[in-house]
């Protein structure tokens, strides 16, 4: 039995940040080296746990008139974006917004850069199979419909705003996401508990949806939930203003055109502006040692 103030005894205080980033660069090993199948479920499931809290926030803000709070609205649907994460973090999936932390083990040398990339690749592409999946799943439940097609039209708006974005503002907004959305994996790394990793995920995710930033991952669930909408809903959803010409640019074209320079910008801002800013800071000097 382990006695209070016994060297033996569990600690139960968060991790420092030397600590946290030695378990970054732990983890980033151990996924590198997870055999294909293996990394292509678990993304999968992320893919599909990320487009749960999507869908979640859809509705939160789905019916909210003009006279709703902005911002509150705005909040409220971060937090529920939330649960995507949280899933992810706390059930064990692979994410690839997540995973642009390995760049810590790879400067280290823990690991290649081709392990980095096939990692990265295979991921990716389990997202977007979980995600597309998951939305259309949604779609079969006919959750559009739901509120007098409230939810449709709020899926539709979000995918549309989405999918007319430009290369440049794309990128910046898929930079600034993926530091926030790192930022909350980072403070997990600190987290001994459940609780600590929950209370940990939900601040900077509410930050990122409230301010309108971009995550590939979210984006391959919410663009192709409103392509399912756009091109499967039955004629009597079409009402009140209400139709597929309002939505130009969803389409598979503004999918593409979203998701690229997106997913730049959340390697950059993952990899670089967070996971390289924090080896610079705590393992450059150890590297450059043979430490």
């Amino acid at each position: 039995m382990n006695l209070p103030g016994s060297s033996s005894a569990p600690r139960l205080d968060a991790l420092l940040p030397p600590e946290m980033v030695e378990k970054a660069e732990r983890i980033g090993v151990q996924k590198t080296r997870l055999d294909a199948w293996s990394l292509f479920i678990l993304a999968t499931l992320a893919g599909a746990f990320i487009g749960f809290g999507a869908m979640l926030s859809t509705i939160v803000v789905a019916g909210a008139g003009d006279n709703a709070p902005f911002g509150v609205m705005r909040l409220l649907s971060g937090a529920a974006f939330s649960l995507g994460l949280i899933l992810v973090i706390v059930g064990g999936a692979e994410l690839f917004t997540g995973n642009n932390l390995m760049v810590m083990a790879w400067a280290s040398g823990q690991v290649r850069a081709s392990e980095v990339l096939r990692a990265w690749g295979l991921v990716y592409v389990g997202n977007l199979f979980g995600a597309v999946a998951t939305a259309g799943l949604v779609f079969l439940t006919e959750d559009h419909a739901h509120g007098s097609g409230a939810i449709g039209a709020a899926a539709l708006t979000i995918a549309q705003a989405k999918a007319s974005l430009h290369f440049f503002p794309a990128l910046v907004h898929g930079i600034l996401g993926n530091v926030l959305v790192c930022l909350a994996v980072w403070l997990c790394y600190s987290a001994r508990t459940t609780t600590d990793r929950i209370l940990a995920i939900v601040p900077p995710i509410s930050a990122f949806v409230a301010a309108g930033f971009e995550h590939s991952v979210a984006n391959m669930y919410l663009i192709p939930y409103g392509l399912f909408v756009r091109y499967g809903a039955v004629p009597s959803f079409w009402r009140d203003g209400l139709s597929p010409d309002t939505f130009p640019a969803v389409t598979l074209a503004g999918l593409i055109s979203n998701l690229v320079p997106v997913s730049i910008g959340n390697v950059i801002g993952g990899g670089v502006l967070v996971g390289a800013v924090y080896w610079f800071v705590y393992l450059r000097r150890r590297s450059k040692t043979g430490g």
